[in-house]
């Protein structure tokens, strides 16, 4: 096979002809409106991310952070437009596979048809242990308390078991580990074990898999009433919490807005955009639309909207109600009214929380066996993935493989580990689509749908930006690019250090510290040294006269420049972007969604690239072992 049969395109007319005329009974039932469609994803969008996700972000960036959902929101909403466009013009199932599949051609529709997968199979992994964990809560509330590791991932006990025990090494009490600490030890010292092996899985996970995927199985009809009713319920929730909420707001709490500046808004880039990749899901549901051209970019727009303005207000209540620093709690919501004594509303998020995110896994649930549907269609997959059941009108197969997938890594994988591989695998998919939007918008062989994204010419805009961009790192934010260029080595934070210590270690540095009157009655090392941390200068000394190795205390050399590879690729691809919209007038909106979501995996761990890029290149073999002999478009090549 030649280079160019790797990029062999669809047309848009053989697209919507395949599904047309489908001689196998391969075609999906019309039941969904507009208000369908924004209710889907108002499910999909408020769910693990204000119930859960949002505490951590809160407590990184302060009240500030919500400037971190206004430009999440912004950026999706720029690749929202580039959807809407590309659903006008394919209103058929497949989402940024099929649009790619258009523009780009095959072997690109496969790669980001692949990172699709995981963005649906690892969001649902997500959702599903945060409802886990909601589930459990509420049951330990109501007097029914589980066993730790029938309640807790593998890895999650496994790592905080480590952790523990090294933390108790350098003196702290198992009082005084975080909760999660405590109940990862626990989970792990107390699991049936098989010689070495701990039996430790999350079975209340488990559940909710299995259970929303025999909904999903039974029909579109019946996942549009169970997800219009849990929106309605979730909704009526925050509502009731930003009523109740508001009454309890100390203003005071709000200063200071930044307390870690804008680094610290930006660490939580993750979670709050985790909380926004639901949208997307809408566009796998184009074949059950019953007018999609003009239903789903509504659709998609209304829903972003709505989500925004709520998790703007909640973000403000959660900060104003207590103070950012104490909201790294996995149930914020629940826990800030717990904190100020209002038990019952505590039990009310508890059960609502359930709900909504039962309703998050239902829409991702949806989306992932309509992948793989057109994926099937076109080849590129088992024939079996494009069966549709002759009475529930469902990707049947495809739904029941899906289950299987979310249902075993949920037993096993860790949360932040799935959130962070969830919305790097999404942001691709955003890139790609917004990158299709410009390299068909001047092509006048593709028939247009009855949307299109306003155009703005970026030719000059582009480059201005860029150049301003420069001017400000360098005046307003020298220190920190000439940081970042120089790639000056970073202190290490206390959890890090005592974290790296042997026993013996250890108690060296316990001794040090008392030579120095500095262990201040205690011999918990974290506490000693969190105690200097918020005096840069202070800490710097007491970490430097420390009697351990120097990459113990720092982070230098390729162990922290390998973190800024990313960040490198962003800048590059800036450069690069600016050329191209100089010498082919590009769209604004398309190109702005572009690098918004380019800056956001850059913003993401350099281990997050390298587990994303293992899955492509499995990816990859997948398709030159099958799907590139089997493609349609091969059996038509002349």
């Amino acid at each position: 096979m030649g280079l160019n049969a790797l990029f062999r395109k669809k047309k848009v007319e053989d697209i919507l002809n395949q599904v047309d005329n489908d001689e196998h009974g391969h075609s999906l039932g019309r039941h969904l409106t507009v208000r369908d469609l924004a209710a889907f994803g108002i499910a999909a969008i408020i769910g693990a991310g204000i119930f859960s996700t949002i505490g951590k972000a809160s407590a990184d960036g302060g009240p500030a952070v919500i400037f971190l959902f206004l430009f999440t929101a912004l950026a999706c909403g720029f690749a929202a437009f580039a959807y809407a466009e590309f659903a006008s013009m394919v209103p058929v199932s497949g989402s940024a596979y099929t649009y790619s599949y258009v523009a780009f051609g095959e072997i690109i529709a496969w790669i980001i048809g692949w990172a699709l997968i995981m963005e649906y199979a690892i969001g649902n992994i997500t959702v599903a242990i945060s409802w886990s964990d909601y589930f459990t809560g509420l049951l330990e509330s109501g007097g029914l308390h589980l066993p730790q590791w029938i309640q807790m991932d593998y890895l999650t006990a496994s790592n905080g078991f480590a952790d523990a025990t090294a933390l108790m090494q350098g003196g702290k009490a198992f009082e005084n580990l975080d909760a999660g600490l405590q109940d990862a030890y626990t989970a792990w010292t107390t699991a049936p074990t098989l010689g070495s092996f701990h039996f430790v899985a999350d079975l209340p996970a488990l559940l909710i898999i299995i259970i929303i995927t025999a909904l999903v199985y039974r029909g579109m009809k019946e996942s549009r009433n169970a997800s219009n009713l849990m929106v309605v319920v979730k909704l009526c929730i925050i509502l009731l919490v930003i009523a109740v909420g508001v009454f309890y707001v100390d203003t005071a709490n709000w200063d200071p807005f930044a307390p870690n500046g804008a680094s610290g808004v930006l660490k939580g880039v993750s979670a709050v955009f985790f909380a926004y990749i639901g949208f997307d899901a809408i566009s796998t549901t184009a074949e059950e639309c019953k007018n999609p051209q003009r239903d789903l970019p509504r659709g998609m727009m209304w829903a972003i909207i709505i989500c925004t303005v709520l998790y703007v207000i909640i973000a403000l209540v959660l900060t104003g109600m207590v103070r950012y620093n104490e909201l790294n709690v996995g149930d914020p919501l629940a826990f800030v009214f717990e904190k100020l004594d209002l038990r019952w509303m505590s039990g009310i998020i508890a059960v609502s929380a359930v709900v909504a995110m039962a309703s998050v896994l239902l829409v991702f649930q949806m989306g992932q066996p309509r992948i793989w549907m057109s994926m099937s269609r076109d080849g590129l997959l088992p024939k079996k993935f494009s069966k549709v059941h002759p009475r529930f009108k469902t990707p049947s197969y495809a739904t029941i493989v899906t289950g299987f997938v979310v249902a075993v890594p949920a037993l096993f994988l860790n949360l932040t580990m799935v959130t962070d591989l969830c919305s790097i695998g999404t942001l691709f998919a955003f890139v790609l689509v917004c990158a299709g939007v410009l390299v068909l918008q001047n092509r006048k062989d593709v028939p247009r749908g009855k949307f299109r994204t306003p155009y703005v010419n970026a030719k000059f805009i582009m480059p201005v930006l860029l150049i301003a961009g420069l001017v400000f790192s360098f005046t307003y934010n020298k220190e920190a690019t000439w940081a970042f260029l120089n790639n000056d080595k970073q202190i290490n934070t206390p959890a890090t250090i005592v974290t790296s210590l042997t026993k013996e270690q250890a108690d060296e540095v316990y001794n040090s510290l008392l030579a120095r009157d500095v262990a201040n009655g205690t011999q918990d090392l974290e506490q000693i040294l969190g105690t200097y941390e918020h005096d840069d200068e202070a800490y710097k000394r007491l970490v430097d006269e420390l009697p351990v190795a120097e990459n113990v205390k720092y982070e230098s050399g390729f162990d922290l420049f390998k973190h800024k590879i990313p960040m490198y690729i962003f800048l590059i691809a800036l450069v690069l972007l600016a050329i191209w919209a100089f010498r082919k007038n590009l769209s604004l909106i398309p190109l702005l969604g572009l690098i918004c979501c380019l800056y956001m995996m850059a913003e993401l761990s350099v281990w997050n690239w390298i587990y994303f890029t293992a899955w492509l290149l499995i990816g990859l073999s997948i398709y030159f072992g099958f799907s590139r002999r089997n493609s349609k478009l091969n059996r038509v090549k002349v």
